[in-house]
Formats: structure tokens, C-alpha cells, sequence
């Protein structure tokens, strides 16, 4: 089908249903760029991103829009895994790092997770910058290889690759300049697109809502999460959503070593092979990162087969993190990505004494009360300040830059008592970071209420 790009540009922008055939075509000529009079141009790209922005689209169209982008470039094959793939997406956070936990809790069940992560993006971390930070891990891996590793330990970790998904590079390097980041349905066909693109049988989304969330209000996420889950449900894969909660960070870290650093802490203090024990105060800052990586893997291992209800699963993933054997999991994964295995086995042999920054700062309560609330927006942006992210694609990212935080919300604080730890590899980083800190940790005579981990489960059979 021959399309003039500026006739779809008119139709969305006067409200009109696309046809799938004009959205197939108009990707199609996206990606190949024969010749300008057959290639829509950057600007008219802009302008149907933005005529979606402001007129939506419908179920159909949506569809049609994320077909067309999953198939604009090569796609992952996994029949020759002979086995149910199975992964997990979420929509952005700070300190978010269940991905590097729960993998390996799939593949020690026996099902299969081709994992396809991605960078910093804005306030939020990216699971390929904190896995480069172990000594010599590859994240750009050819589907060919990427394919081996699964086979030999159940998962593997990656970026997308240059043919993969062609079309959301293009559209989204263009999103991300002209005001149209976080439209909905292009949110869903982003992500959705790149799912889908590795063949899945099942998909669990961890959609954020709160104050550090790209979906800070409650209703827009739940809109998200009800496109998404509709959108895979279409193309075949089976599909579940959680809207959880991002007022503060998962965890006790935010930043890129810290996180792993936090992560092998864990696997090694429930693995029955390793003489560490995390203090019970360390081990509480980090139960909510905990809690969700066993809801998210729960439903995972349901949809696997491999238990008979999301609570059983996340009782199975808690028992496969104990015994071990989704550490062991993990190492083989590095074992395979990475090219400096001695460097990487010594990092993790001492998390803690890897971890480097040039600088620290300690800010403590200037009075007592209860932490009653943050912007976990403004905390993200404070982490990315400090040089863990990055403000434009392609930009460096420091390995020991982040935070520590020494109190989740609710907690009854002393005065003078350590709420964050900074780390930084450059001094000059640290006084913004400080007080954008400083000016949004709240310290109020009455503790907050209370709101749950995971707020609503969207699923097929629950709509």
C-alpha cells in the first residue's frame, strides 16, 4: 500500500480512525527511508506523534501501531528454546531493580526469560547501566548468542540490538524531543512493541504510579496498565499487570553499582553457601524490594505453569532465592556475558569494598518526627545528578554515583539521625543533589498513612 505521509498526518489530526494498513505502511517507509518523497521526514513524524498525543488511539489503531512496530526489524525466535518464556517490564523507578533478582528466579524454576532491558531514562534507572557495571558484562549481544545463553542458564540480559525494534528508535528519539514522552498509547507501543518482539508466551508490567512515577496519578496509570495488558493480550501473549506503588526508592539503594551491590547482599544472605548476613536493619530497608520481586515472580511462575496461584508463586520464588539456586543462576548468567569473569567473581566476593565513589555526604534529620513523605521524582533526579544517569541518550554513566537511604517512609526519626547517603566520583556533584534532598524529605509530628506495595492487579479474566 502507497501512503502520502502528510494524508495520515491529516486523518489522526481531524480525529479519524487510521486504517491498519495506513499505520503498516507509514512504519514500513519509517524505517526503510528510500527516498524523501516516499519517507515521511523527521517533522512529519513529530507531527503524527503529537496528532496521537492529542486525539489518542483507539484499541484497533493501537494494535495495528504496535504490530507494525515489532515487526519493522528482526525479531527473537524461541521456539528452539522448547520452553515458556516468560518476562517482566516495569515502567520506570528509582532504585527499581527487581529485574536483576527475579530473572534468576525464573530460570531456576525452569522457565525461560529472554530479558530485553533498558538505560537511564530521565529520573528513573536502567537495568543495562547498573548490570554494566560489573566488571566486563556484555549487554550488546547478538540473537544468536543472546539465544545460547538462555539455553545454558534459563536467562539472559540485553539491550535492544540495532535491528531489533527499528522503529522505536526512530519514533522515540523524536518523542523525546517534542513533548509527546508520555502519551499512553505510545508509551504501550513502545514497550509493547519490544516485548513482543521477543516472542513471549507470558508478560507481567510492573506499572509505577505515586510521586516517582512516569504515571504519577493513580487513574493514568491504571489507563496504562488496561492499554498494555489489552495490546499483548491481542498479539497472543498472555498478559498481567501491577500498579505499584513509587513514593520513595525500592530498596536502600538508588544508582548503578549500589543497586547490584544491594542485590548480591540479598542473594548472598539467603543463599545457604555463603557466611553473610545482612544486619536486621539493612535487611528491613530492603523487605519492599523484596516483597515485590516475589509478587511480580509470582505471577510469573503462575503464568509458567509452575504454581497454581500468584501467591503460591511468589512463595516458590521466595524458596528458589533461599536455597540458592537463583544465585547460582545469576553467576552462570555473568559467567556468560561477561569478558573479565576473575574481576566480576571479586566484586561480588566484596559488593561493599567494589564500591568506590570519590566522595560521600551524610544528610541527618534537623528534627524528630515521623518520615512523612517525598518526591520520589525529585530524589530520582538528585541520583541522577550525582552522575548515576544521564541527561541526553549516549551520555556516560558513573558506576558509583547513587544513594543510601537509611529510613523508609512511616519511620519514627531522631534528630541528627542519617537519612541519605550520598556517593558521588566528583566533589563538585554533591551540594545540588544535597538540597533537592534536603528540601523534599518531610519530617512531620504524625506519621503518613499507609499505602500498599501493590495497589490493583489488571489481568484478562479481571476486566
Amino acid at each position: 500500500m502507497t501512503i502520502h505521509p502528510i494524508d495520515v498526518i491529516q486523518h489522526k489530526r481531524d480525529g479519524l480512525t487510521l486504517s491498519d494498513g495506513e499505520i503498516h505502511a507509514f512504519i514500513r517507509a519509517l524505517v526503510a527511508r528510500k527516498s524523501p518523497t516516499d519517507s515521511p521526514t523527521d517533522a512529519q513524524t513529530a507531527a503524527l506523534l503529537m496528532a496521537i498525543f492529542v486525539r489518542g488511539l483507539i484499541p484497533q489503531e493501537l494494535a495495528a501501531l504496535t504490530q507494525a512496530m515489532r515487526f519493522s526489524g528482526e525479531v527473537f525466535n524461541p521456539t528452539p528454546l522448547q520452553a515458556f518464556t516468560v518476562d517482566k517490564h516495569s515502567t520506570g523507578g528509582v532504585g527499581d531493580k527487581t529485574s536483576i533478582l527475579i530473572a534468576p528466579i525464573i530460570a531456576a524454576a525452569g522457565l525461560k526469560d529472554p530479558m530485553i532491558s533498558g538505560r537511564s531514562l530521565g529520573h528513573t534507572g536502567g537495568t543495562l547501566d547498573k548490570l554494566e557495571t560489573i566488571p566486563g558484562f556484555r549487554t550488546q549481544l547478538p540473537l544468536p548468542e543472546f539465544l545460547s545463553i538462555i539455553q545454558q542458564c534459563g536467562f539472559a540480559m540485553a539491550g535492544q540490538t540495532p535491528t531489533l525494534v527499528p522503529a522505536d528508535r526512530i519514533l522515540y528519539a523524536l518523542r523525546d524531543h517534542t513533548g509527546t514522552v508520555e502519551s499512553p498509547y505510545l508509551i504501550t507501543a513502545s514497550i509493547m512493541s519490544k516485548k513482543l518482539a521477543a516472542g513471549l508466551n507470558a508478560l507481567v508490567l510492573d506499572v509505577k504510579t505515586g510521586s516517582g512515577a512516569f504515571m504519577s496519578k493513580y487513574e493514568d496509570a491504571q489507563l496504562l496498565a488496561h492499554l498494555m495488558v489489552d495490546t499483548g493480550e491481542l498479539a497472543g501473549t498472555r498478559t498481567v499487570a501491577l500498579l505499584t506503588s513509587m513514593d520513595q526508592p525500592l530498596g536502600r539503594f538508588a544508582g548503578n553499582w549500589v543497586e547490584i551491590e544491594e542485590c548480591i547482599e540479598l542473594f548472598q544472605h539467603f543463599s545457604p553457601d555463603f557466611a553473610f548476613t545482612l544486619t536486621p536493619e539493612k535487611l528491613r530497608l530492603s523487605q519492599d524490594l523484596l516483597d515485590l520481586t516475589y509478587a511480580l515472580a509470582g505471577h510469573m511462575l503462575c503464568l509458567g505453569g509452575k504454581a497454581q496461584s500468584p501467591k503460591a508463586g511468589a512463595q516458590l520464588a521466595a524458596k528458589l532465592l533461599a536455597d540458592g539456586s537463583a544465585f547460582q543462576h545469576f553467576l552462570e548468567m555473568v559467567e556468560l556475558q561477561s569478558d573479565d569473569l576473575p574481576a566480576a567473581v571479586n566484586a561480588f566476593a566484596d559488593p561493599e569494598g567494589f564500591h568506590k565513589p570519590s566522595v560521600t555526604r551524610k544528610l541527618t534529620a534537623d528534627r524528630e518526627g515521623f518520615l512523612s513523605a517525598m518526591d520520589c521524582t525529585q530524589v530520582g533526579w538528585a541520583v541522577q545528578r550525582l552522575g548515576a544517569g544521564r541527561t541526553n541518550p549516549g551520555e556516560p554513566v558513573s558506576a558509583h554515583a547513587g544513594i543510601e537511604m537509611h529510613a523508609k517512609l512511616g519511620d519514627r526519626i531522631a534528630a541528627g539521625q542519617p537519612l541519605v547517603t550520598l556517593f558521588s566520583e566528583d566533589p563538585a556533584l554533591l551540594d545540588e543533589p544535597e538540597s533537592m534532598l534536603r528540601e523534599t524529605l518531610k519530617i512531620t509530628a504524625e506519621p503518613p498513612a499507609t499505602i500498599p506495595l501493590v495497589r490493583e492487579i489488571v489481568a484478562k479474566d479481571q476486566q
